[in-house]
């Protein structure tokens, strides 16, 4: 294996010449401090690939990949060595056992140069713009992902101070939060709607809620609830309740016939709400539960509930299991329990990424009173609106670095053409 060094004043001019020398796809093997600049140790991609037959994206960081930061400040000294290839093996000749040892060495050995890499990234941006390191700090403790933060931070205009840009970072978040005006309130346009999401997360007290709120404005006749939930105990006998209680008729639907056939008879109805089976974002149901309001006849617009309270991972995966395709493609969202939430950030980056637009929130489980309009102003401060006190769930400063440096950019993020508003 041939391994070269290459000197430099600094790491991103020692990159592009690895890069001009090696290719795009070289390996960097180690850095270090010399005087005058920075020694980088580099092999072709090519070179690894004769010994391990393993994906190149598998082996290690490239060149290019390396390039990426903005900013890239000067080395900290010497990365461990590494341990010398054995060249005269061919990869065929290897046990498996040696080739993914091998493997397992070099990937070990991406990781440590991408994390040194951050860290110099994150020193360097503390010394010439430590406005931007608060900036970030605010926005990762408030529960922003780190592909959020990363995109939001580069846009940030590079002569603002602290509070400042905090205030440009609350506009950018609020122009791209999409929320229902007053002329597009479900309870003045009417239509029949289907609330969907997760177990738990509140969907049949949000049907009775919007059935109570039409009952006021419009009057009971006005309104009609269906259900398809036969799964849980008692869910039909509790929709039932607010129906009886608001003078409401509730219906049960079994299948897709049932549920067009339900909807034929229901046409004079201003609001036809649907409060369907809870299920897991994991669960395979959830593609029939779509196929099932998407079906020829009336169409059945979807909401789905997101709770406030939820991890945001979590989040991101029941948005994109219930997101569907086309015209099956989700009409907006209701935010469920923000009074139990402690921080709205996580709920509000998946939202902005994903572009859902937030026709309600909910703060309780009074019927009708705790639920109102979502409004942006609103959701965004309340979401930089800390909780007093310390939490175990606090990242140390040394951790930032690391967070910086993990995933990518993320596609739906960048193909909402956000701006700072």
């Amino acid at each position: 294996m041939n391994v070269r060094k290459f000197h430099a004043s600094s790491t991103r001019e020692a990159l592009r010449l690895v890069r001009d020398a090696l290719g795009a796809d070289a390996i960097i093997l180690g850095n270090r401090q010399i005087p005058g600049g920075i020694e980088i140790m580099a092999v072709a991609d090519q070179d690894v690939s004769s010994l391990t037959q393993v994906q190149p994206q598998a082996q290690s960081v490239s060149a290019a990949a390396l390039e990426k930061p903005s900013m890239l400040p000067p080395p900290r000294p010497a990365a461990p060595a590494e341990k010398p290839a054995p060249a005269a093996i061919p990869a065929e000749a290897m046990p498996d056992p040696l080739v993914k040892d091998i493997a397992r060495e070099i990937k070990f050995l991406r990781g440590m140069v991408e994390g040194q890499l951050a860290g110099f990234a994150w020193g360097d941006l503390q010394r010439h713009d430590p406005a931007k390191v608060e900036i970030l700090r605010t926005m990762l403790s408030v529960g922003l992902s780190p592909v959020l933060s990363r995109q939001l931070l580069g846009r940030l205009p590079a002569d603002y101070d602290f509070n400042k840009g905090l205030r440009w970072l609350k506009l950018a978040l609020t122009h791209n939060l999409h929320v229902f005006g007053p002329d597009d309130d479900i309870i003045d346009r009417g239509g029949v709607y289907a609330l969907v999401g997760p177990t738990g997360v509140g969907k049949t007290t949000t049907v009775a809620k919007l059935a109570a709120r039409c009952t006021l404005k419009h009057g009971a006749s006005s309104v009609a609830m269906l259900t398809t939930d036969s799964y849980r105990i008692g869910a039909h006998e509790q929709l039932r309740i607010y129906g009886k209680i608001l003078g409401v008729p509730v219906y049960a639907i079994k299948d897709e016939t049932d549920l067009q056939l339900t909807l034929s008879d229901l046409h004079h109805k201003h609001l036809v709400l649907v409060d369907t089976v809870g299920m897991s974002h994991r669960d395979r149901r959830v593609a029939e539960q779509v196929a099932l309001l998407s079906g020829r006849g009336r169409s059945v617009k979807r909401l789905l509930l997101l709770n406030a309270a939820a991890q945001g991972s979590t989040l991101e995966d029941v948005v994109q299991s219930y997101q569907g395709q086309g015209d099956s493609r989700l009409s907006g969202g209701i935010l469920t329990k923000i009074d139990e939430a402690a921080s709205l950030g996580g709920v509000l980056d998946v939202i902005i990424r994903h572009r859902l637009t937030l026709s309600y929130v909910t703060n309780g489980q009074r019927v009708p009173e705790d639920m109102h309009l979502a409004n942006a102003h609103y959701l965004v401060d309340r979401a930089f609106k800390l909780v007093e006190g310390s939490s175990p769930f606090a990242m140390d400063e040394s951790e930032y670095p690391l967070i910086m440096a993990s995933g990518s950019d993320d596609a739906n993020w960048r193909n909402t053409g956000a701006t700072g508003g």
